[in-house]
């Protein structure tokens, strides 16, 4: 099931007009949020509301899958044989809406296409609907920088995470971190506004991305060798500025890139229009490079290479402990 939705995932990416549960995830919190971070709860209740939203997403994500593979198999009307199909078609499906690779990547290039045509303004726009800091005031170089670092983070929580959890519990556990990464990137901001609603969501996404984080920095430093990047550098880079982020995990992944492609990320940056100082990320590259197009291009090729050493690695780990 793993394998045919990263097959899925490599060839269809994510069509906006299809069902996707992330889809059904974000109305929820949506909803959740509207009622229950209201600025008159004091403190402590929204925190404790920030509390039962996650519960009630991430549960609910996990119980409606067990409860589809618990529905298809009470179909006792139609041979044993076609229920499995039935189970296996709907795993692999679901298997496939938990990886975001070539999505990512399909955005990228339409940002990449944008600055291709020197249309400053609408990369701006593109490269604000996949990244949360402010991007109105951005320069070309820092598009590409906020691109890059995107695609370097989300090589970790869009790829890596979700294999990890596919092949550890299944389609139920792969929703399941969705879940939890989908409330991470809606309400997890240290912000006056979901500061304290997202407190909760904010710290278990932190959790639950530490071992594939790790594990991302492994594939990417791989991916770099045969890719035939300076994976010299980027080990090195990786090593000294791994934690050189407010996220524990973010920085292991954005690292490793930053050596590989000589290239200065990080630094400071605006949220919701307040100032938000970060470590810079790189700090070993000597003469650090223009982030460019071709940048951006190369870590996408780091992106699918890491993906695929990392569902080889685990799928073959997998195996073996299951065997």
């Amino acid at each position: 099931m793993v394998l045919c939705g990263f097959v899925l995932d490599s060839i269809l990416g994510d069509p906006p007009t299809w069902p996707h549960p992330v889809k059904l995830m974000g109305k929820l919190i949506a909803f959740l949020t509207k009622f229950l971070n209201q600025p008159r709860f004091p403190h402590t209740l929204r925190k404790f509301f920030g509390l039962v939203i996650w519960l009630v997403v991430v549960g609910f994500s996990f119980s409606a899958v067990l409860m589809i593979f618990w529905a298809v198999s009470l179909m006792t009307f139609i041979p044993a044989s076609a229920v499995t199909i039935i189970q296996f078609i709907i795993g692999a499906y679901l298997c496939y809406t938990c990886l975001s690779m070539k999505g990512l990547a399909v955005e990228s290039h339409k940002i990449m296409k944008s600055l291709r045509n020197h249309n400053l303004k609408q990369a701006r726009h593109q490269v604000g609907m996949i990244v949360g800091r402010d991007t109105q005031n951005l320069s070309a170089d820092q598009v590409c920088k906020a691109t890059i670092e995107t695609i370097a983070e989300n090589t970790s929580d869009g790829v890596i995470a979700p294999l990890f959890y596919l092949l550890l519990g299944g389609p139920a556990l792969g929703i399941a971190y969705k879940a939890v990464n989908t409330l991470d990137s809606m309400i997890g901001y240290k912000n006056e506004k979901y500061g304290d609603i997202g407190m909760v969501s904010a710290r278990i996404d932190d959790v639950v991305g530490f071992i594939p984080a790790r594990l991302t920095w492994l594939f990417l430093l791989a991916a770099c060798a045969l890719l035939g990047y300076d994976s010299k550098l980027a080990y090195s880079v990786g090593i000294h500025d791994r934690k050189n982020h407010r996220s524990p995990n973010s920085g292991f992944s954005e690292s490793v890139v930053a050596g590989a492609l000589k290239l200065k990320l990080g630094g400071p940056h605006y949220y919701f229009g307040e100032l938000v100082t970060k470590p810079y990320i790189g700090t070993l590259v000597q003469d650090p490079e223009e982030a460019t197009v071709g940048k951006i291009e190369e870590t996408i090729h780091m992106l699918y290479a890491a993906a695929i050493i990392g569902l080889l690695a685990m799928a073959s780990l997998s195996i073996i402990l299951y065997a």
